[in-house]
């Protein structure tokens, strides 16, 4: 049997209605990896426990800011909260998952909101307060390209490989602080950090910053929804 993956989804206005979204990218990049695909819509909070009961593992994706009250800020001018039942459903989500010891993949906001679930901080935004060679993209298109550096060792490694990764880039915050129990695994050149997992044994807790769904045509990226398929079996 296949795995079933848990997708997050984004609450947002589309032609003067409400709607659920989720980029077709990482429809793609689950089923293409072997797994089953199901959207996870935003709900109430209380059955976050019942949705991933039908699936095996959590793929977090991509969207705008959190709250910055959440760890203790006021937001900033830029920053473009997301709808506050999704950030409620995605942490519940996290937060189950963890109680299941799911693997868990979050990708740029899902990769902060890993973070931020373990108690750690973000850059509200990075064009403030980091200067350096690296264009992170800004949540502009086409998105920047620039490398990164893994650690040897680490689980995201077995994935993609120690050393220098070339990834895309779109986002203005990243992650100040990863949280508790959370090891940083990957940074840019301008010491941003890029990746973070839980070095737990037999733990599947990872998250990046850059967008590997849509560079699923390079065998590193496509293997981290490989990797996540396996850990679902």
């Amino acid at each position: 049997m296949k795995p079933r993956i848990g997708i997050t989804a984004s609450l947002g206005q589309l032609d003067g209605r409400r709607r659920v979204h989720v980029p077709a990218a990482y429809v793609d990049a689950v089923a293409g990896a072997g797994g089953v695909p199901i959207v996870l819509a935003p709900a109430d909070e209380a059955e976050a426990g019942e949705a991933l009961a039908a699936v095996r593992g959590l793929l977090l994706t991509g969207g705008n800011d959190l709250d910055p009250r959440l760890w203790g800020e006021e937001p900033r001018p830029g920053t473009e909260i997301i709808d506050p039942r999704r950030q409620a459903w995605d942490l519940r989500l996290i937060a189950e998952a963890e109680e299941r010891r799911l693997p868990v993949l979050g990708i740029c906001l899902g990769c902060q909101e890993l973070a931020v679930s373990r108690g750690g901080r973000l850059i509200q935004h990075l064009p403030q307060e980091q200067g350096g060679p690296v264009d992170h993209g800004g949540g502009g298109r086409p998105r920047a390209m620039h490398a990164v550096e893994v650690d040897a060792g680490s689980l995201l490694a077995s994935f993609v490989g120690a050393g220098t990764l070339e990834v895309n880039s779109t986002h203005h915050q990243a992650i100040r602080e990863p949280g508790r129990d959370l090891r940083v695994v990957a940074r840019g050149p301008d010491g941003i950090i890029e990746g973070v997992e839980d070095p737990s044994p037999d733990r599947f807790f990872l998250g990046v910053q850059w967008h590997p769904e849509d560079l699923c045509d390079r065998p590193p990226h496509r293997a981290l929804f490989q990797a996540l398929c396996r850990a679902a079996l």
